[in-house]
């Protein structure tokens, strides 16, 4: 993300001419998404709320307005412990759901 100062306030710029793909993803009170990476495609998270994310083996609290970005090849995942996450989630690279590689799933998907 590059935030670009204006005369009237900021900018913040995500992407700019690349392929992508943008979503927001709600993760319920405790709930977690699946331990995944991605062998075609890098993720930015922009936090919406604070919340919590796991990247390899470390787990941490990303505050509000933080700005993470997960290589590809890299293990992680989101999750939420007391209350609502939301993230503005941008796939740079070859959006294919069969690039999603899952290690750990709660739900029991493959």
């Amino acid at each position: 993300m590059k935030e670009v100062k204006k005369p009237w306030g900021t900018e913040k710029h995500f992407i700019i001419n690349k392929k992508c793909t943008v979503k927001i993803l709600h993760i319920s009170p405790n709930e977690i998404l699946s331990l995944q990476k991605h062998k075609k495609r890098e993720e930015e998270w922009y936090f919406l709320t604070e919340g919590y994310i796991q990247v390899e083996n470390k787990k941490f609290k990303v505050k509000k307005n933080s700005f993470i970005t997960i290589p590809r090849k890299k293990l992680h995942r989101l999750f939420a412990k007391n209350k609502n996450v939301e993230v503005l989630e941008i796939c740079t690279g070859k959006f294919d759901k069969n690039d999603e590689i899952r290690l750990e799933d709660k739900y029991g998907r493959k």
